[in-house]
């Protein structure tokens, strides 16, 4: 079903957001409490968001026509991935189309090296890096930071652990490996961490910015597997630390939407910045029950430059674990055993088939307890993949 702007109520505003992943589908139900139409230009007719947004129009997000077609029909334009070619976007603008966020400010989400450039430009807390572009660039950098290993990453492409490699010597295998990648390579300090952090700010066209609490993330093989919010044990003053930069970054950079900035708590002290993402976030996924206001509806109360909502928490501590494909494939089995044993779980499910790996969905528990929270938040996601089976 397509809608047209005749069968809306009047003033009815109209998100058009590219790509239909699960973001999207997370989407739609924070557009569909404030009234608003969403459109999501999809990959395929049965892909995450599809199955939930009626107006989901198919087509490829490179195709300079499609993305056009779709953005004739939306007030404002914004992603649920950083896939769109920088120069297509910067079209759209010229054509007169409001994107958010823009391409000035994407392309630091699109491009390593461009975002390690630009944060350099003020500062911003990094690892040690430098684009490479042979196997003597990688062996020099290595030797300045004070030798192997060190982490090369593909400056385009690269997510849920894709394109990035260990590398422990210049003879390494992954050395040539990353140089087989059809983009440029850039070399960082692997740092040793203590946790891995994620801060998340929203901010609208006008400059207003609301921080949410700072949380922590594990990863496992590349791919988040659980988040708690906020950070256990985070000081005060290393929160804040941390959402002053997220905000920083945002206003240099001209965001507008959701900005995730994942962080590293070095073992030394150092808070440094690993990756951005300018749309809704894994990290943030926690805040649909977790926050008064949800990432989902702050990133469309931004892009349409409505007043933020608080990102406070609602709960000493929500901890959100994500659904991973194993070998059990009718995970809706175990919904009535995890509903049952926690009648304060929430499950979200993304419509897609299991795949081992795949990120078919997430929990969320909340709760004044930490590790009672993580107990319950934990066993239910494994049960719903068949690790466990009480």
């Amino acid at each position: 079903m397509k809608f047209e702007r005749k069968d809306l109520p009047v003033g009815t505003p109209v998100v058009g957001m590219v790509g239909g992943g699960q973001l999207a589908r997370m989407t739609q139900e924070a557009a569909i409490a404030l009234g608003i139409q969403l459109r999501v230009l999809a990959e395929g007719p049965a892909v995450s968001a599809a199955q939930a947004v009626a107006d989901a129009p198919v087509g490829d997000y490179r195709d300079p026509e499609t993305v056009r077609r779709f953005a004739a029909e939306a007030d404002v334009v914004t992603f649920d991935h950083e896939h769109v070619p920088t120069d297509l976007l910067r079209q759209l603008e010229a054509d007169g189309v409001k994107v958010r966020p823009g391409p000035d400010a994407l392309v630091h989400a699109q491009d390593k090296a461009v975002m390690r450039q630009r944060l350099d430009a003020f500062d911003a807390p990094a690892p040690a890096h430098q684009v490479v572009a042979s196997k003597a660039d990688v062996e020099d950098f290595a030797k300045r930071i004070g030798g192997f290993p060190i982490i090369l990453k593909t400056t385009r492409g690269g997510y849920d652990g894709k394109g990035v490699w260990v590398a422990r010597s210049a003879d390494d295998p992954t050395v040539e490996e990353a140089f087989r990648a059809t983009v440029p390579i850039l070399a960082e300090e692997r740092v040793d961490f203590v946790r891995e952090l994620s801060a998340i700010v929203a901010r609208s066209p006008h400059g207003q910015a609301v921080a949410y609490p700072v949380v922590e993330s594990v990863q496992k093989d590349g791919i988040c597997v659980e988040v708690t919010a906020p950070a256990p044990g985070l000081a005060p003053d290393r929160a804040a630390q941390a959402q002053q930069t997220a905000l920083r970054i945002a206003k240099e950079l001209g965001v507008v939407g959701i900005l995730a900035v994942e962080m590293f708590e070095a073992r030394d002290g150092r808070l440094l910045v690993n990756e951005l993402a300018m749309r809704p976030h894994n990290t943030g996924h926690w805040s649909i029950e977790g926050a008064v206001t949800s990432q989902f509806e702050n990133h469309l109360r931004a892009v349409l430059d409505l007043p933020l909502g608080s990102p406070a928490a609602r709960s000493p501590y929500t901890v959100m674990v994500n659904v991973l494909g194993g070998d059990v494939e009718d995970m809706h089995l175990g919904l009535l055993h995890c509903m049952a044993r926690d009648p304060g779980l929430k499950v979200h499910f993304y419509g897609k088939s299991v795949k081992p790996g795949r990120k078919i969905g997430h929990v969320t528990a909340y709760g004044d307890d930490l590790e009672e929270t993580r107990e319950r938040a934990r066993h239910a996601a494994a049960y719903l993949t068949g690790t466990i089976d009480e």
